[in-house]
């Protein structure tokens, strides 16, 4: 069990890091073609992992979102409008429609969004599938103490 002076360090270091890592995110701006979409967070991690992990529908999007499926067919709709995605029928089920990014989007947005992954791959190459998964369970316990503190403000 670690020390409260060892956590204390710890905290320190990760309350200097993040508003580095912040504003270094911040900096990552849209590709020209893309920056007049006044693109939020949400759309950034949308176009992730369609970028990522290729086609899916509203439903598996949802999912690994964490949303509702309405607020992603709102997501698609507004980047469909805007000639960001592409919509289709699913072959296996024609009611259902696979959303992918435009192939005239798909080089913009795979210059914007790859050099993170990249680095994000950098960073956790060294480390073993328990040591990457502890890092983001760390990560969301972080979000969800943030997001619990600004809710008893």
């Amino acid at each position: 069990m670690s020390t409260p002076d060892a956590a204390d360090d710890t905290v320190r270091e990760l309350l200097l890091l993040m508003p580095r890592l912040v504003g270094r995110a911040k900096r990552m701006r849209p590709p020209a073609e893309l920056r007049s979409f006044d693109l939020a967070p949400r759309h950034l991690s949308l176009l992730s992992l369609l970028l990522l992990d290729g086609p899916q529908t509203v439903s598996q999007l949802a999912d690994r979102l964490a949303v509702a499926p309405t607020t992603v067919s709102l997501l698609v709709s507004d980047l469909s409008r805007k000639g960001v995605l592409a919509r289709r029928e699913d072959d296996d089920d024609r009611r259902r429609r696979i959303i992918d990014i435009a192939p005239r989007s798909r080089p913009a947005i795979s210059e914007w969004l790859s050099p993170g992954a990249r680095a994000w791959r950098a960073a956790l190459n060294p480390l073993t599938p328990a040591q990457r998964r502890m890092l983001v369970d760390t990560l969301l316990a972080y979000e969800a103490a943030v997001e619990e503190t600004s809710d008893h403000r």
